[in-house]
C-alpha cells in the first residue's frame, strides 16, 4: 500500500528521475534540494537536473553501450531521456541538449506533479525510518557525506572531475574553422578548429607548462581527464585523443583538430569537446587562444575542477541499490559508483522501481546481467579492492560469441530481448 514517506535527497538527474517515476506510481515524494541555499563549486543555476560537465548524453547508436542503455531505459519508461529528446541540439550521433532548456523542462515537470513536494534545504541527516533515496550527486554537501559515512560505517572515496570551457559563437574565427563530423557522421554538427604541426607544438608546450589550480592531482577518473593531464603523457597523446585529426572529408590534412559542439539550440554557444581542465582561468584564455580559431574567443564559462565523492559501493550496497545495513535507504546517481549522466538517470529509475515495489509488499528487482543496467548494478555490488566508478560499456557484460565486427550488434540484440522479458515481469 502506498504512503507518503518517500524522501529523495538531491534534485539532480537521478533524483528527478526517481521522483517522477514514483509520482507516476501514486507515491507522494518529498524531494530535498540544497539549491539555492547551497551550491557546490560545480553548480551555477537554481534549476533542478543541472548538467555540469558536458551537455552530451553520449551516443544514440544502438551498437554502442550508451545507445543500448538508452534503449533499455526507454523500455522502462524513462522520463528524463524523453525530455532530453525535446531539447536536443545537433551533435551527430550523440544526444546533446541545451542544458538550460533541459533543466527548465525537468524543473517544470517536477513542479507540476501533484505528488512531489520540493523542499529547499541542506540535508544533513538520513531518515532511516522512512523510505529514502540518496542521490545528492558526486559533489554533495559534506554534512550529508558525514551522515552517510556514519550510517554505513565505511568512508567515502573521492576523485577529481573536470568540466570543459564554453565560448561564444561570434567570437570564433570562422575563417580558421570548418563544420563537419569525423568520418561524416553527423554532417555539420561539429565546428572544427584545425592546427598545423607548428601551431600544435606551440599549443602543446604552453599547455603542459601552464599554471594549474591544483598542482598535484590524485585519483583522476580516466573518462573525464583534464586535458593538461592527458597531454603530460606525451606530445602525441592529444592527437590520439580529443584532437585526433582523422576522419574528416575534404578538410585537407590537419595535424590536430579541436572539435566544438553546440551548447544551446540557438547555436550561440560552443563547448570545447574533451577539454575538461584544471588550469587557472587566465591560463585557459592564454593557452587555448593559441588554437587559431580561438585566438579571440570569449568565454562564458571557464573550465572548472571539483572534488567528486562516491561510496565504496561493493561494501555498502546490494545490486538493487539498497544499503546492506539499512533496507529502507537506496543510493542512486554518481554517488553510487556509476559514472555518466545516462547511468545516473538509470539508477534513479531503478531505485524508484524498487521503492515502489517495497511499498506494495513486493521484492526488489535487478535487471538481467545481459543488460547494461543490470551489468552496472552487478559491477558496483561485486567485491573490488580498488573500486572506481564505471561508465556503461560492453566489457562489463557477459561475453558473447560471434565475429568481432558483429559482436556489438549481438550485445544490443541480447540486451533488448532480456530487458523486454524483465519489463514484462514487472
Amino acid at each position: 500500500m502506498k504512503n507518503d514517506s518517500v524522501e529523495i535527497i538531491g534534485g539532480g538527474l537521478a533524483g528527478c528521475e526517481a521522483a517522477l517515476q514514483l509520482a507516476e506510481r501514486g507515491v507522494k515524494v518529498r524531494l530535498i534540494e540544497a539549491k539555492p541555499l547551497w551550491r557546490s563549486p560545480a553548480h551555477k543555476s537554481d534549476g533542478l537536473a543541472e548538467i555540469v560537465c558536458s551537455n552530451s548524453f553520449k551516443s544514440t547508436v544502438p551498437t554502442t553501450a550508451s545507445g543500448t542503455l538508452k534503449n533499455e531505459l526507454n523500455m522502462l519508461g524513462c522520463k528524463l531521456l524523453k525530455i532530453a529528446e525535446e531539447c536536443k541540439v545537433p551533435a551527430g550521433s550523440a544526444l546533446a541538449v541545451d542544458r538550460d532548456e533541459f533543466s527548465a523542462r525537468v524543473t517544470e515537470a517536477v513542479e507540476r506533479e501533484k505528488n512531489i513536494r520540493v523542499v529547499n534545504a541542506v540535508a544533513d541527516s538520513i531518515d532511516t525510518a522512512a523510505m529514502t533515496v540518496v542521490c545528492a550527486g558526486p559533489v554533495c554537501h559534506e554534512k550529508l557525506v558525514d551522515a552517510l559515512t556514519s550510517l554505513t560505517g565505511e568512508g567515502a572515496l573521492a576523485f577529481y572531475d573536470a568540466a570543459a570551457p564554453i565560448v561564444t559563437a561570434d567570437s570564433i574565427d570562422m575563417d580558421r574553422a570548418f563544420f563537419g563530423a569525423r568520418y561524416g557522421k553527423g554532417g555539420d554538427d561539429y565546428l572544427n578548429c584545425p592546427m598545423n604541426k607548428a601551431e600544435y607544438i606551440e599549443f602543446y608546450d604552453a599547455l603542459v607548462s601552464a599554471e594549474r589550480v591544483v598542482d598535484e592531482i590524485g585519483g583522476v577518473f580516466e573518462g573525464c581527464m583534464p586535458v593538461e593531464v592527458m597531454a603530460a603523457r606525451g606530445v602525441d597523446a592529444l592527437r590520439y585523443g580529443p584532437l585526433r585529426p582523422v576522419g574528416f572529408r575534404d578538410a585537407g590534412a590537419p595535424y590536430a583538430v579541436l572539435q566544438l559542439r553546440r551548447e544551446n539550440t540557438a547555436s550561440t554557444l560552443y563547448n570545447l569537446v574533451g577539454f575538461q581542465t584544471n588550469l587557472k582561468f587566465g591560463e585557459q584564455k592564454r593557452v587555448f587562444s593559441l588554437i587559431p580559431a580561438l585566438k579571440n574567443a570569449e568565454y562564458v564559462r571557464y573550465g572548472v575542477m571539483h572534488r567528486n565523492t562516491f561510496i565504496d559501493a561493493p561494501k555498502i550496497i546490494d545490486a538493487d541499490l539498497r544499503l546492506k545495513k539499512c533496507g529502507n535507504v537506496f543510493i542512486a546517481g554518481q554517488l553510487s559508483g556509476v559514472e555518466g549522466y545516462v547511468e545516473s538517470i538509470a539508477t534513479g529509475l531503478l531505485a524508484a522501481v524498487n521503492v515502489s515495489r517495497l511499498l506494495e509488499g513486493k521484492d526488489t528487482v535487478v535487471p538481467p546481467k545481459e543488460t547494461v543496467l543490470g551489468a552496472l548494478c552487478g559491477y558496483i555490488s561485486t567485491p573490488n579492492v580498488d573500486f572506481q566508478p564505471m561508465n556503461a560499456n560492453f566489457g562489463i557484460l557477459p561475453p558473447i560469441d560471434g565475429a568481432k565486427k558483429e559482436r556489438k550488434q549481438l550485445y544490443y540484440d541480447r540486451s533488448d530481448e532480456a530487458m523486454k522479458r524483465f519489463v514484462s515481469g514487472l
